[in-house]
Parts: structure tokens; sequence; C-alpha cells
């Protein structure tokens, strides 16, 4: 009598696809690029760059809402957030819309002296040349 051999799948095919759709999700994947919740048509400028730290809070504004390290947030909680900040020259960068009107941009300024947050950068689009 014949002993019989015991069959085993081959499972090389098996991880060559899974190979290949590990490339294809992590080729496909589009990566968070900065913290951004609102929509904002930034004004253009010549200024040069500067480069952004990690630590920095970012502070984006347009004509409806509000928005603090890309989630949206109401004034009075604005206020809050600040308060929380130990470091009071922590870098304070504004994404303004420009369709935004200068009294919400007052009132937010007004919530960071209060808190005696005073370096603040602007963020604008370069100038096409």
């Amino acid at each position: 009598m014949k002993k019989r051999e015991i069959l085993t799948p081959d499972v090389t095919p098996l991880i060559d696809v899974v190979f290949i759709l590990l490339i294809f999700f992590i080729v496909s994947s589009v990566f968070k690029k900065d913290e951004l919740a609102l929509a904002l048509n930034l004004p253009t400028s010549s200024a040069k760059e500067i480069e952004l730290k990690e630590k920095e809070v970012i502070i984006e504004i347009n004509s409806e809402k509000l928005a603090i390290y890309g989630k949206e947030i109401n004034l009075e909680n604005l206020d809050l957030e600040m308060n929380k900040i130990k470091n009071k020259k922590r870098n304070i960068i504004f994404k303004i819309d420009k369709d935004v009107k200068y009294e919400k941009v007052v009132s937010v300024l007004d919530i960071l002296q209060k808190n005696n947050l005073f370096s603040i950068s602007l963020v604008t689009q370069s100038k096409e040349k």
C-alpha cells in the first residue's frame, strides 16, 4: 500500500497578490500635508517663504468658519484653547481667506492679545511671475 502525500496549497501566488495590493494602496494613498480644515483662497504676496516648525498654532479663517489645528471651532472655544498655551512666545500661523471681513480678523487678534500671544505670521500664496 502506498502512503498518501499530504497536499498543501502553494502560497506563492497569494503572497504575490498581497504584495501587489500593498504597493497599490501605498502608491494611491493621499498623505495629509497640512492641518487644513477650511477651503481658503489666500491672498498673494511676494514676501519670502519661512519654514514652519512642528509646534506652531495654525489658525484658519474663512468668511463663515474658524479652525484651529485643523478642527472647526467658535470664538469662545478659541479663547479657551489660547488660554491653554503655556509658552507665550509660541508662533501663531494665520491662514486667512482674502474675502474675510476685517472685523472677524480683529476679533481673533483680540483673543490672542488677551492671552499675551504676539508672535503672529500670516500665510499667503506666492505671486506667479
